[in-house]
Formats: structure tokens, sequence, C-alpha cells
């Protein structure tokens, strides 16, 4: 899945060597949220990638045996590692100990964006860590023990773990050449926070080891220990100076400052994702506008904040649908809008005109989203039910997010991978399904898209209110046979999902006949032909062809007296 935005200099920026592929994770805390679920979403945004769901069941595997590592990006083959005796159930990036993981590319220095005989890319040490944790902190273990053994073969990550109690941030990047692993950085959010990350490092400072709060990976076996809320690479610190990249006191040592300081892009492209976040929960946002504007770069956000109000899972689920809206870089208010607002672009994210570059806003909602998703791990239930996994493939913006337990055994026919691919259509997968009815919207965006949203938020809420029945009938079942549980909430995503997708289906077939040919379309009932109803391009955008075409096209009037 080639997701690489390197966060770049503005130089670079300006000659339009730029990657365009990025992802956006938000965070929220148990005390933060609603219910009190610790919550995380993922958008995967790929130009070429296919939104599917992965699944892999819960094997058991004899001593000896090797298990092969293939790039998630591009399928190459990079080596063999030891496999676990035991791995759990894992359905797209959550497992069935409630254990959640996502993550953006922030590239970083580009001195370390190889590795030459590393075995351990950034996609490889999700699934293999969701397979062998219980706990976010194992989790963390189990990536970093990864990268030492076998080396790290990506550029800068930057992490997002849950589990039903906790939600921590990770931050690593290789060493590069003649080296082996990674350094890193992982902070547990306070309780009651949020934070988020989008295609820039985010941590600076951190607290040094002390032996209580905060360790070194020398003082791994402490890790879960619950008072410990940083962890960090023994050699993090010392790395940065013997490369000459850091001379200061330890103490004053900033992760993101040294491995992937921020610059033009990472500023305008990944930071404003996590503005446009952080303003609709906090009231004192505005303060950082120069910063994600790109002209104030020292002005940094804060890493977490504490949100004016609690957050519910729907509220995340539109949180990964912004589009700048109500603030000055709103996509759908500039000429790039079109006639019809829309709030999308063409990819390069630069262009020149006369010599000067310009740029388009990169915003969370984006068109080249293959999947996305927004986990609730909840400690109040067991894990078998504690965990959903509301995943929606193509745009965010017009996707819908259908829970799947993480527990299920088995993922629904229109999701699941080999049905279709990126180059292959077929009506009965859900991407393409999906993919269909957002790409109409874009041809009509102010007309469309709000036939989309209604119906959008009914199936969301209606799934959320569904799932608290849900709830209670699998602990019913939990109680005398967990295994049971299991496949009556296996048969209810399955059903939901591919209920889903033929309702959507026949969504997008009523969509292209009613907005057929530039038209707007309403039956009248006893007659054979419908009202159409032809708005045109509205005032604004008509001024803007008088002012284009001046006289050329205006009406001619003749006195025939």
């Amino acid at each position: 899945m080639k997701k690489h935005f390197l966060t770049l200099t503005l130089a670079i920026i300006m000659s339009g060597s730029i990657d365009t592929n990025a992802c956006t994770n938000f965070l929220v805390t148990k005390g933060a949220s609603t219910d009190g679920s610790n919550i995380i979403s993922y958008a995967a945004d790929s130009h070429v990638l296919y939104g599917e769901l992965y699944h892999w069941p819960a094997a058991t595997y004899p001593e000896g045996t090797m298990l092969d590592i293939y790039e998630w990006d591009t399928g190459k083959y990079l080596g063999k590692i030891k496999q676990a005796r035991q791995t759990y159930n894992v359905v797209g990036c959550m497992n069935e100990y409630q254990v959640a993981i996502g993550e953006t590319t922030y590239g970083g220095r580009k001195e370390l964006g190889s590795q030459s005989g590393a075995i351990m890319d950034y996609g490889s040490l999700i699934f293999v860590a969701l397979k062998r944790s219980k706990t976010a902190r194992e989790a963390i273990k189990v990536i970093a023990e990864l990268m030492k053994e076998y080396g790290y073969a990506s550029t800068g990550e930057s992490f997002s773990i849950a589990d039903k109690d906790e939600v921590w941030i990770m931050e690593l990047i290789g060493k590069g050449e003649g080296e082996k692993g990674a350094v890193w950085v992982a902070l547990r959010v306070p309780d009651g926070y949020v934070t988020a990350h989008a295609n820039q490092a985010r941590i600076q400072k951190f607290p040094l080891a002390n032996g209580k709060t905060s360790i070194t990976s020398k003082d791994m076996k402490k890790i879960f220990n619950k008072e410990v809320e940083c962890i960090y690479a023994d050699d993090v610190i010392s790395f940065a100076k013997g490369k000459g990249w850091f001379e200061g006191k330890d103490k004053d040592f900033s992760f993101s400052d040294t491995y992937a300081p921020v610059d033009f892009g990472g500023a305008r492209f990944c930071e404003i994702r996590v503005w446009a976040f952080f303003r609709q929960i906090h009231s004192d946002m505005d303060k950082y506008i120069e910063y994600v504007r790109g002209a104030d770069l020292k002005n940094r956000m804060p890493l977490w904040i504490k949100p004016e109000r609690k957050i519910s899972v729907n509220d995340v689920m539109n949180f990964m649908r912004d589009y700048l809206q109500g603030t000055e870089f709103d996509l759908s208010k500039d000429i790039g809008a079109g006639p019809f607002g829309c709030p999308y672009r063409h990819r390069p994210l630069t262009f020149e005109v006369d010599g000067q570059t310009y740029i388009n806003e990169r915003a969370t909602v984006t068109q080249q989203t293959g999947f996305s998703f927004v986990t609730q791990s909840r400690s109040w239930l067991p894990d078998e039910i504690g965990g959903i996994y509301w995943f929606g493939v193509d745009d965010a913006g017009s996707c819908v997010y259908a829970p799947m337990y993480s527990s299920i055994t088995k993922v629904p026919e229109t999701y699941a991978r080999g049905n279709g691919t990126i180059t292959d259509f077929t009506w009965n997968s859900a991407f393409w399904v999906f993919n269909m009815v957002a790409n109409w919207k874009y041809l009509r965006y102010n007309v469309i898209h709000p036939e989309i949203h209604e119906r959008q938020q009914v199936y969301e809420k209606k799934f959320i209110t569904e799932t608290q029945t849900i709830d209670k009938e699998a602990l019913k079942l939990h109680k005398n046979n967990p295994e049971r549980a299991v496949e009556f909430l296996t048969n209810y995503s399955i059903n939901t999902a591919n209920n889903l997708v033929s309702e959507w289906k026949n969504f997008f077939e009523y969509l292209v006949v009613k907005y057929l040919d530039f038209n707007i379309k309403y039956p009248v009932e006893n007659e054979q032909n419908p009202k159409i109803e032809q708005r045109g391009y509205g005032e604004e955008w008509n001024r803007r062809i008088v002012n284009d075409t001046g006289d050329k096209l205006k009406m001619i009037t003749h006195d025939n007296n």
C-alpha cells in the first residue's frame, strides 16, 4: 500500500518532487470519549490501494516455523522471521484482544530512508504485532524487538496503538545504511486527552528515563508496569549525537526536530489535518493558524490536548470527512471547487503558473483513500464482544462505516480480499460500489453530496444503536458459550456489511437516474415524465463566467421598430 509522504524541504516542494499519498490518524482516550471507549481512526490513502478487509485467523505453529515477510506497499519479498507458536485472530488492523494499530508515514531524514538487508517494513510490523499482542504495551515491545532483530525496512512512521485500557503514540525511524534497526519513542496518551498525526512526526521532548514512569529499551521488562508512560530506544539520543544532528543536553532533545524537522509541507499538508481535528473540540486553536499555513514553523501545536467536550464514535467518523470547512482554507470555496463547490482536488498537490509554484490544500478527506476505519476498544465487555472495527472503503466522505466485531472468524464476501482489484471492476465489491457513488458525487457535489451525507448518517447512527442491542445478545450467549457469541457476531457483521453494499448499489442507481445529464428529476405521481429542475451554475459562478468572457456571451437585443 503505497502511502509514503516524505516531509520535504521547501526547495523540494517548489521543484514539484512530492509524493501525494498520505494518511491521517485521530486518537481518543476513554476519558475523552462519550461511552468510555478507546478510539483510533486511520485513513489509508493511496491512488493505487484497493480497499479490502484483511483477515488472519488465530493459529498454532510447530516450533521452528518460519514466516515469510512481504513489503505491504509493494508485495516485494523481504525475508523470513521466526513464527510465533500462537497467533491471534486479526480483522483489518484490530485483533481479538481489542488491540488496534494505525499509522502515518512521515519519511524524515533521507539518510535514514533505506537499510540494506532489513526485513520488517512498517506494514509487517503492524500485522505481526497484532497477531502476537494482547495489549498495546505488548505491541510496542513486539515492534521494538522485531526491528532490533531483523532491521527496519521503511522510512519514518508514526503508529497509533490502542487497547481496551490505554492509547499510545509511537514514532520511529530507521538507522540507515550500515546500521540495523530503528530509533523510537512511545508515549501513553494521558486519559481524558486526544492526539493525532498526519504524516509529520509530532513527538518532540519526552521525559528521560527515571526507572519508574519513563524507561529505555534496556529496561523493556518493565514495560508492563502500569506507571510507565514513556518508553524509548536506549540510543535514540546518542545515535543523533553520533551523526552530528544534536549537540545539546539530553533533556532538550526533540525527536521530531532532530529526525523529521517540520517544514512548509509538514505544516501545510500534514499538521493542518491535526489542527482541523483539534479545532473542532477545542476553542483555542486559532493561535496556530500561521503555523498550519506554513508561515511560522516555530509555533508548533501540543502533542495532545484535552477536548472541551466528550467525543463519540460517530464524531470521529465525521472528523475523518473534514475538508477544512469553516476555515480560511475551506476547499469548497475557491475557484478550484468548480461551479458545484467540490472540496476535492486533482493531483499533484503543487502546480506552477508563470514560474511560481502554488499548492492545492490537503484535507483529511480525500478521493484516493483505499480504506479507512474507526476502532472502539471497550474495557467493560469481554474481548470477544468489546472490539468493534468500523470499516469503510474508498473516500471517507461518502463511505459508510460498517461494524465488524474484531473477534469474527470470517469477513463479508463483498469486502474480502481477492474480490476484485484496483484494475478489476466487479459489482460484488464494496470498494467498487462505494467508488461509483463517490465519483458520481464529484460531478455535482453541491446537490448530490447532501443526499449521500444524509443517508450515510442514517446508516451509521442505526448501526451504532443496533450494536448496543447486539452487545447485549452476545453477552447472554457468552456467559455459557463464548464460541457461540463469536459465531453470532460473525453472522451479524457479515450480513450487515453485505446488505449495506447491496443497498448502496441501489442507491447509486437512484442517484444516476435522478441527476442524469445535469438535470434533477422528481417523479410525478400518475405521470410518465418526471418534473425537471435545471439549476445551472448558480449566481456566483455565472458572475465568474461573465468576468472571464466579457461581452462574448452577452445577448444582443434589437429594436424591431
